[in-house]
C-alpha cells in the first residue's frame, strides 16, 4: 500500500537513491510493459516543476515502451533487492519475463507500473527528449562509455505523484 506525499518532503538524498541504491525505470502499461535497472539520471526542478531524467540506450527494450509511453515511473527499494535490481539490469525483457525471473510484483500506479516491493515511486509525464551527441562532450572522457556509439536518449519527465510504502 502507497501514500503519496511530494518530492519536498522525502527524506532521502535522490543521488544515493539513484547512484547507490540503483532503480526501476518502466514503461507501458499492465497489460505490456518493461522495466530496466538505471542507476543514471537525476531528480530537480525545470520550467517551474519537479522533474526527473533518466537516459536509455537505443537498443533497450525499455526504450520502445518509452517511445510509445506518455508514463514511467521510477521504482526505488532503499537498497533492498539489489540482486532483482541486477537482473533486470542485465537481461532482457525480450528474453526473459523479469517479473517472474525476479519475484518481482508489478502493479498499476496512476495508469503506470512500478512493483509492490518497492519503498518510493515516482510516477512521471514525460515532457521531452533529447538525444545525447557528443559533440558536446566537453570532457573526453565520457566517451569511454560509448565504444559502440551508442548515445543515450534522455527523457524528462514531470512528477506527477510520489508515492511512498506505508
Amino acid at each position: 500500500m502507497f501514500q503519496e506525499t511530494t518530492m519536498r518532503e522525502l527524506n532521502v538524498s535522490p543521488v544515493k537513491m539513484i547512484a547507490e541504491d540503483w532503480a526501476l525505470l518502466t514503461a507501458g502499461d499492465k497489460s505490456a510493459f518493461n522495466t530496466m535497472t538505471v542507476s543514471w539520471g537525476g531528480v530537480g526542478e525545470l520550467w517551474g516543476k519537479d522533474v526527473a531524467f533518466v537516459f536509455v540506450r537505443p537498443q533497450r527494450y525499455t526504450y520502445e515502451f518509452m517511445e510509445k509511453s506518455t508514463y514511467f515511473t521510477l521504482s526505488f527499494f532503499g537498497g533492498e533487492c539489489k540482486k532483482e535490481l541486477g537482473v533486470c539490469g542485465a537481461r532482457s525483457g525480450r528474453d526473459i519475463d523479469k517479473c517472474k525471473e525476479t519475484g518481482l510484483i508489478p502493479i498499476e500506479a496512476e495508469g503506470a507500473v512500478t512493483f509492490e516491493q518497492a519503498k518510493t515511486v515516482l510516477v512521471c509525464r514525460k515532457a521531452a527528449f533529447q538525444d545525447l551527441d557528443p559533440a558536446g562532450f566537453l570532457d573526453a572522457s565520457i566517451m569511454d562509455t560509448y565504444a559502440a556509439k551508442d548515445y543515450h536518449r534522455m527523457y524528462v519527465g514531470v512528477i506527477e505523484k510520489v508515492l511512498v510504502s506505508e
